[in-house]
């Protein structure tokens, strides 16, 4: 049953004609509004997910819970169809559990905190934002554990509650949740932190309507949801064809020695529409590799994937949802049935990111982007810390890591970025003030970007010495399946992950792994994957490859690869460079290199122990999983 909504005041919002200014200003001021909720969550929050990475993400949304402004797309549609209850001026909501939802939020980590924006006895608005907490309880620290076989593994599950009822502070309900958190701390301060966002916006959006009228302030939402349909339908109209194109990828594991695990989707515009279909996607799997993925959610990422490739102009919310139709089939890695567990997500979320460029780009390749967005690493460190004055406190750390961002038609990838763009990295000053690490290296690694005449963006080496001993978790993915090169680029590099002893003894350890005992003095050398690279390598200016072997990012043997030969001063030897370019040219070349996914499934197969140091993982056994009544 939905949800009802109560208003006192039964009468509708009146048409409003919105003239130009008007309109631009109500925009403007909902955009600040947005970054008014991401600034106040850095002040308030205390975890270093949120506070220092803006692990967070807030909307603006109209009276039916569309998004106006926000990145993710609107959370509140699927809360409305499975929240058995009313709404009412003064209620705040507050869900984690992503079967309650239909995926709006995808893992029990993140807490959405749901605000409506009441004036004079109508809704007139919604804000919202979820954020990571870095600790829910469960089995493991960091409540993400790799080989969970059920969602009750991992933390609390927070249902659709009211922790405010018109107006009345639910205190014992949020004591009995901070209950089951190894950090109560953290946790009370980010849901604080995400309550005060929401009561920001809302401040904002009450603002404006004092200023022009609830009728003009709706009205203006409702024009730019049909401002950004209209945008949408042309651009899908001009940059997507008829005809069926489809592309798969792979998540390299699950962290128990089974994989790789393909994502398959098809696109094809049918009238107005876009069909994206995942038929051919693997069932889900036994572990926590699994990704809820909500309809709308993927609608958002496709329109801001188009947007962000074709026009960036535009706006981007959730007024072309109807030109969108999306099919995941029940009980696969991308729809699986409860009680599946969701903690491991993160994989596959990043990977369905490669997968639209791969479908948006096979048809028009001068607009195809490489592989790189891939995942998101997550370092977790936890235990007792012995050293003089800490008295054995708890320390418990998370942690996300970047990649290497793909090349793309119009340059270079960034080195080590998040595929997030509002993601920033932990100072390092940060972790060595408030935990028992030191950081020895933090650098973008040379020639971990694929090739390209537009390179990939280098991976980062991020190298942890542990000060006290302690258990770490990682959640990491490209290192089997390399991440491919586009038009005549090379793929990038593998992640890895190496503990180096005191003795300096180095054993190359899993990419996804729970409960790893470290002692003090280890160190961790944590290496991510390299974007692909964009393009002939032969084609890219051999000055900037020069330029980059200063800076680090190219070394002199990985020059070559671009047919570049550099002096033992580092300038260009040119005839060296013209010789070799023009051996490499004459190398024969695959009949279709729009892709290079550095070999298929099972050459990797054969190659990956003496490629990677790890043995490759054993192909996925599929079990029936019936759905399951909650």
């Amino acid at each position: 049953m939905p949800a009802q909504i109560i208003e006192t005041n039964p009468a509708a919002f009146a048409p409003v004609k919105i003239d130009p200014v008007t309109l631009d200003i109500v925009e403007n001021a909902l955009r600040n509004a947005r970054i008014e909720m991401d600034a106040t969550l850095v002040r308030t929050a205390m975890s270093p997910g949120i506070r220092e990475q803006g692990d967070a993400f807030p909307l603006i949304a109209n009276p039916a819970g569309k998004m106006i402004v926000g990145q993710f797309g609107s959370f509140i549609d699927g809360f409305l169809r499975g929240f058995d209850g009313t709404i009412e001026e003064g209620d705040m909501i507050l869900l984690s559990d992503p079967y309650s939802c239909e995926g709006a939020v995808s893992h029990s980590n993140d807490w959405l905190v749901l605000l409506p924006v009441y004036r004079g006895g109508r809704l007139v608005a919604w804000t919202a934002m979820f954020g990571h907490q870095s600790d829910i309880g469960g089995k493991v620290a960091g409540s993400m554990p790799i080989d969970a076989r059920a969602i009750f593994e991992e933390g609390v599950r927070i249902p659709p509650v009211k922790i405010y009822a018109k107006g009345v502070y639910n205190a014992d309900l949020i004591r009995l949740i901070m209950h089951q958190t190894r950090k109560p701390d953290w946790c009370a301060a980010d849901l604080n932190a995400l309550i005060a966002a929401c009561r920001v916006a809302a401040r904002r959006v009450e603002e404006m309507c004092a200023r022009f009228g609830d009728d003009v302030v709706v009205a203006a939402m409702d024009d730019l949801l049909a401002r950004n349909h209209r945008a949408m339908k042309a651009l899908i109209a001009s940059s997507v064809s008829t005809d069926a194109v489809s592309f798969s990828d792979y998540i390299c594991d699950d962290g128990v020695g089974f994989g790789p695990y393909k994502i398959s989707c098809s696109m094809q515009r049918v009238g107005d529409k876009v069909v994206l279909d995942f038929a051919g996607t693997d069932p889900q799997s036994d572990a926590s590799i699994n990704f809820y993925l909500n309809e709308n959610m993927f609608k958002m990422f496709f329109g801001i994937y188009m947007i962000m490739v074709f026009d960036p102009q535009i706006m981007f919310n959730d007024g072309f949802y109807d030109l969108i139709e999306v099919r995941i089939p029940q009980g696969s890695l991308l729809k699986p049935n409860y009680p599946a567990a969701l903690s491991g997500r993160t994989h596959a979320l990043g990977r369905i990111f490669d997968i639209l460029g791969g479908l948006l780009g096979q048809r028009t390749p001068e607009f195809l982007c490489a592989a790189g967005f891939s995942s998101s690493p997550h370092l977790m460190y936890s235990g007792r810390d012995t050293r003089a004055g800490k008295n054995g406190e708890w320390f418990q750390l998370f942690q996300i890591g970047f990649g290497g961002i793909p090349g793309k038609p119009f340059g270079d990838g960034p080195d080590g970025h998040s595929l997030w763009p509002g993601f920033t990295n932990v100072p390092n000053e940060f972790l060595e003030r408030y935990f028992p690490l030191r950081i020895e290296r933090y650098e973008a690694l040379a020639d971990t970007g694929g090739a390209g005449l537009n390179r990939g963006g280098n991976g980062i080496l991020m190298s942890y010495r542990f000060l006290a001993a302690g258990t770490v978790s990682i959640h990491d993915d490209r290192w089997f399946t390399y991440p491919w090169g586009v038009n005549g680029g090379a793929p990038g590099t593998r992640a890895r992950k190496i503990l180096e002893k005191p003795d300096g003894t180095q054993t190359i350890v899993a990419n996804k792994l729970d409960s790893l005992d470290v002692e003090a003095d280890d160190v961790l050398h944590f290496i991510t994957w390299g974007g692909g690279g964009w393009g002939d390598p032969l084609q890219r200016d051999p000055a900037l490859v020069a330029k980059e072997i200063r800076q680090g990012l190219v070394s002199v043997a990985g020059a070559r690869a671009y047919g570049v030969v550099v002096a033992a001063d580092g300038s260009v030897d040119a005839a060296a460079t013209a010789a070799l370019r023009a051996d490499m040219a004459a190398a024969p070349k695959p009949a279709n290199d729009l892709f290079n996914f550095g070999g298929d499934i099972e050459a990797l197969r054969a190659t990956c122990l003496a490629e990677t140091g790890l043995p490759a993982p054993k192909p996925p056994v599929w079990h029936h999983v019936a759905i399951a009544a909650e």
